[in-house]
């Protein structure tokens, strides 16, 4: 019996990851501009990297670029997104519709990069708000169904943090993959599940730390 060999795909540093993302904004760019092609330097230094760095980065997708010639903006831009998973829009929820969920649910950027919000859910979908959303408001008691009917993998949290982990519970228990969480709070999740933090406090925190006069 011949030996058959498995080809198992690299993974990616999570690190690699965001460079990715910022690498496919500055593609974004270039195309709008009409610029067809790109160095590894013009585009380090558009993207805030050394041209080594993004040269290792890139090769996580494989062979690109022409020396002397450079990078094709589109194709480049193209494999970025296939390995992204945003080469199609992806259907996203959103959790919490108080006052950061609607400036979210207003916010028309999401599907430039490959996400759309489907729906929103909140415990109280009836309560009159400042302003219309684009998107139904549910009832909490219909999450499940949605997220099952319409193949959903992805949820946006922001509901108060008292009630983080137990929407958190939900979320997770219906086949919800990847958080963006925006409650300050550190969810407990299964190893499967991915969960990205945004915590404006704490960025806020890191920037005073540089510009607060040093003794």
């Amino acid at each position: 019996m011949a030996n058959q060999k498995t080809t198992r795909k690299t993974e990616i540093p999570r690190k690699t990851i965001y460079r990715l993302s910022v690498y496919s904004r500055c593609l974004g760019r270039l195309k709008d501009n009409q610029i067809e092609t790109v160095s590894s330097e013009a585009l380090a230094k558009v993207a805030g990297v050394k041209p080594p760095q993004l040269r290792k980065d890139l090769a996580y997708l494989g062979q690109f670029g022409t020396r002397g010639l450079g990078y094709d903006v589109n194709e480049l831009s193209r494999k970025i997104s296939e390995e992204l998973g945003t080469s199609r829009l992806q259907p996203v929820i959103l959790v919490g519709v108080g006052n950061l969920g609607l400036a979210l649910l207003s916010y028309r950027g999401f599907e430039k990069e490959g996400f759309e919000i489907v729906a929103a859910f909140d415990i109280e979908p009836q309560r009159r708000r400042p302003k219309q959303t684009p998107q139904v408001i549910l009832n909490m008691r219909e999450l499940p169904e949605f997220v099952r009917d319409h193949q959903v993998r992805m949820a946006i949290l922001s509901v108060p943090v008292g009630a983080a982990q137990e929407v958190t519970n939900l979320l997770v228990s219906c086949g919800i993959l990847g958080i963006l969480n925006f409650a300050p709070i550190v969810l407990d999740v299964p190893e499967a599940v991915m969960v990205n933090n945004v915590n404006l406090a704490i960025e806020l925190e890191n920037l005073s730390y540089f510009i607060h006069p040093k003794r």
